[in-house]
């Protein structure tokens, strides 16, 4: 959050769990469109105010995972990599959650101040599905709001929760799932060597992970990233 109150809110979810919906739900006509810079993938950024406080709030691509096979993908993981958000809001479909919930569990892994949104829960509902939402909410260490964007349904304490986040009124503790004996050994090997290469600016974790899997797509973002940085540094040397 700057200094003015304002703060950067991004929605990330699958295909067809009314992301977009919650999107023009909370923005109204405070929203504009574009092109992610170099991409043909569209950029919808809009705002809304709530207690004294301007959301800036970004609806990300629609997408399954943040393994980067496919331009939504990378558009969505080089944002909450390299411009994390001040929160991160989860888009799950209440209706099939089991099918939503890898992608969760891909951006707890890399982020921390995650707000789950269990939408359509209206049409869950009608089906018969109950979801226990502070039992969700305890096993993924971070708060669950249950809402139906397209009546209105759980806007204001999607809002209340996404603000106290920001104010740090809450503490999450985002699940961090662990792998075989094996692959934990080798995040262990793995990540010293990292920390002295990137810094504390990046989730190491997630990112020794994904080198583990051989993922050559941010293997080569991240050299671009910090030869940027590089470049931006020498351009600007410190005085003496």
């Amino acid at each position: 959050m700057d200094g003015w109150g304002r703060c950067r809110i991004a929605l990330v979810g699958n295909p067809n769990t009314g992301k977009s919906t919650l999107f023009n739900a909370l923005t109204g006509l405070r929203q504009h469109t574009g092109n992610w810079p170099g991409k043909t993938v569209v950029h919808a950024e809009g705002a809304y105010r709530f207690k004294g406080m301007t959301h800036t709030l970004i609806d990300l691509p629609g997408t399954y995972s943040l393994d980067a096979n496919s331009t939504d993908e990378e558009v969505t993981r080089d944002v909450l990599l390299f411009n994390p958000p001040d929160v991160t809001v989860v888009v799950l479909d209440a209706t099939c959650l089991e099918r939503n919930l890898n992608l969760a569990l891909q951006v707890l892994e890399l982020s921390r101040r995650v707000v789950i949104c269990l939408n359509l829960i209206d049409e869950a509902r009608r089906k018969g599905i109950r979801i226990d939402h502070h039992g969700l909410s305890k096993r993924l260490g971070v708060p669950v709001v249950k809402t139906s964007a397209r009546d209105g349904q759980g806007l204001t304490q999607l809002k209340q929760t996404v603000r106290q986040m920001v104010l740090e009124e809450m503490e999450p503790r985002p699940l961090r799932i662990r792998y075989s004996d094996e692959m934990e050994q080798k995040i262990e090997e793995v990540t010293p060597g990292l920390e002295r290469a990137l810094g504390e600016q990046f989730p190491i974790r997630w990112i020794a992970l994904r080198l583990l899997e051989g993922d050559q797509l941010l293997i080569d973002a991240l050299k671009k990233r910090i030869e940027q940085e590089d470049t931006s540094n020498d351009s600007h040397p410190m005085e003496a």
